[in-house]
């Protein structure tokens, strides 16, 4: 599995999981087609998005001018805690790849508008890992 292929997964997991009661393993599962199975990655961004849910929740929270969380809709939620996962947990993904994958899966199930608000979102979190000291390479 590749990694866009595993953060469609991981969205689509991490979008179930904010809408029902089901846990990470059984959302993973739900997830995949028959044929495949989860790598790693899929499964550590997961689990990972979930344990670390107040801090990521916090910083997006932090971005979103005259809006709650729980206001944005539940696809580009998971599509942000995803990516805000990665920047902040997967030093081996530059900030700029998550972020642009990020963006193409916005678009992909929200259309451009997505896209742009992802996008906002993002690039404000993006100069904060850099400020952190976070490589964009």
């Amino acid at each position: 599995m590749n990694r866009r292929l595993a953060r469609l997964r991981s969205v689509q997991a991490l979008y179930q999981m904010d809408i029902t009661d089901v846990d990470a393993d059984q959302a993973i599962k739900n997830s995949m087609l028959e044929d495949e199975e989860a790598d790693e990655f899929l499964i550590s961004v997961v689990h990972g998005v979930w344990e670390q849910l107040v801090e990521i929740d916090e910083r997006l929270v932090d971005q979103l001018e005259h809006w709650t969380l729980e206001r944005v809709g539940n696809v580009d939620r998971a599509i942000l805690r995803e990516c805000v996962y990665e920047m902040l947990y997967v030093p081996d993904v530059p900030l700029h790849v998550s972020v642009n994958e990020a963006i193409e899966l916005a678009k992909a199930f929200g259309g451009v508008e997505a896209g742009k608000f992802v996008n906002g979102v993002l690039s404000n979190i993006l100069s904060d890992c850099e400020r952190e000291g976070r490589e964009s390479e």
